[in-house]
């Protein structure tokens, strides 16, 4: 592997872990937080993000074997996860289950998994990792995919920045808007679960 070639990961990877649309989620889920508790949960995703992109690049499609879980079965239950957020924000509000005490407790899920790496992320690393071989491909690999996901972070830890830039109202119409995205995406997921289990 080159490092232009490298580079074209980094970039492939990025894009497929939709930062814009995972930055508008995190601030509509956070509207109500300080900023030390959005750096803090921005960190604690970025830091979750690396353990599961290189768990699932290198893991995952036996771990997936392992349990017996289809792509398509994650699907239908991340899209349903989705969907109880999608109505969270559509609502006006983010329910927490009573167990959950904090906001920091939705770093892995949902925010980490599914919203930012979801069944198409994972299925890009199953790719990825079915494809790379040596030592250097593997290590040019990992420090694409580990840049990526830290440019999310990057993008995540910056939200205070852009939350005072769109304001309270915008913040407003955009986490129904996001709200609105997420169940069509959600259904979607659940959908095309089915879809594809039944063929």
């Amino acid at each position: 592997m080159t490092l232009s070639e490298a580079f074209a990961v980094f970039v492939r990877y990025f894009f497929i872990l939709t930062p814009f649309f995972v930055v508008a989620v995190f601030i509509a889920l956070t509207e109500n937080e300080t900023d030390k508790v959005r750096h803090d949960l921005a960190i604690r995703i970025t830091a979750g993000l690396c353990v599961l992109t290189l768990l699932m690049l290198f893991c995952g499609e036996a771990i997936f074997s392992l349990f017996g879980i289809t792509v398509e079965a994650f699907r239908v239950g991340a899209g349903a996860l989705l969907f109880l957020s999608a109505v969270s924000l559509v609502n006006g509000k983010v329910t927490v289950p009573e167990s959950k005490r904090s906001i920091m407790d939705l770093a892995i899920v949902p925010l980490a998994i599914p919203v930012t790496l979801g069944p198409g992320a994972i299925g890009v690393l199953f790719v990825i990792g079915s494809e790379t071989s040596g030592l250097r491909d593997r290590l040019l690999t990992c420090l694409a995919l580990l840049a990526a996901v830290l440019c999310v972070g990057a993008i995540l830890y910056l939200s205070s920045e852009l939350k005072r830039i769109i304001g309270r109202s915008g913040i407003s119409m955009l986490s129904k808007l996001t709200g609105l995205v997420l169940a069509a995406l959600s259904s979607q997921m659940i959908f095309s679960g089915i879809a594809t289990f039944f063929k």
